[in-house]
């Protein structure tokens, strides 16, 4: 049988229009190549710096045009949102930016850090998974909490993690006070003590309706 010739820059130049990641299993089905060919294709072609290895199956794309972590989270991990630090930081309500993306996810606590790619998926139950919406990036879409349940996931972990509650960096103007109330009811009661204690003294000033 002879061999399937591939131009690989041409090929990965073509699929970074569309997507920035590569995966092993549809570039296999796309091209109809054997799984072991295109294993050592990628790997060849992240030697040259063409290609970033996320996972076993997983590449970056480093052809496709600027492409963020926020155009792959939910690529990489399906029930998963932008929340905790990153959702509070995108929505203004915190100026602490981290370098690395933290998200919330049903399946489980996995961890990403290469040097284009760092993202930090931490494992809630499934009746705490909701509150979040969709915007657009540009390669299609992610998922984010809203500034509310970004606060209360914040929350929740910190006191999962034995870690002190600070709360007086951030900016409540950005939030609503019946959607945080009606959202802090379905955590646990750590969390709603948490929250409720400085919004009775005082502490926690600004929110909108």
């Amino acid at each position: 049988m002879r061999k399937k010739h591939i131009d690989w820059v041409a090929t990965l130049a073509k699929e970074s229009a569309a997507n920035p990641l590569v995966r092993i299993r549809d570039i296999t089905s796309k091209y109809r190549l054997s799984s072991a060919a295109v294993s050592k294709a990628l790997r060849r072609q992240a030697s040259r710096g063409l290609l970033e290895k996320l996972s076993d199956d997983t590449y970056l794309n480093k052809l496709a045009v600027s492409p963020t972590p926020r155009d792959i989270v939910n690529q990489l991990v399906p029930d998963s949102y932008v929340s905790l630090a990153s959702g509070l930081a995108e929505w203004g309500v915190s100026s602490q930016n981290p370098i690395a993306i933290s998200c919330v996810t049903t399946s489980w606590r996995r961890k990403i850090n290469t040097p284009s790619v760092q993202i930090t998926y931490r494992k809630i139950k499934r009746d705490l998974f909701w509150g979040y919406v969709e915007k657009k990036s540009r390669y299609g879409k992610y998922k984010i909490a809203e500034p509310e349940k970004a606060l209360l996931d914040w929350i929740y972990f910190a006191l999962q993690d034995g870690l002190p509650v600070q709360l007086d960096e951030f900016q409540f103007d950005k939030l609503s006070r019946a959607r945080l109330v009606a959202y802090a009811k379905k955590f646990p009661s750590t969390v709603m003590q948490t929250l409720f204690l400085p919004m009775l003294e005082g502490e926690i000033v600004g929110l909108q309706p």
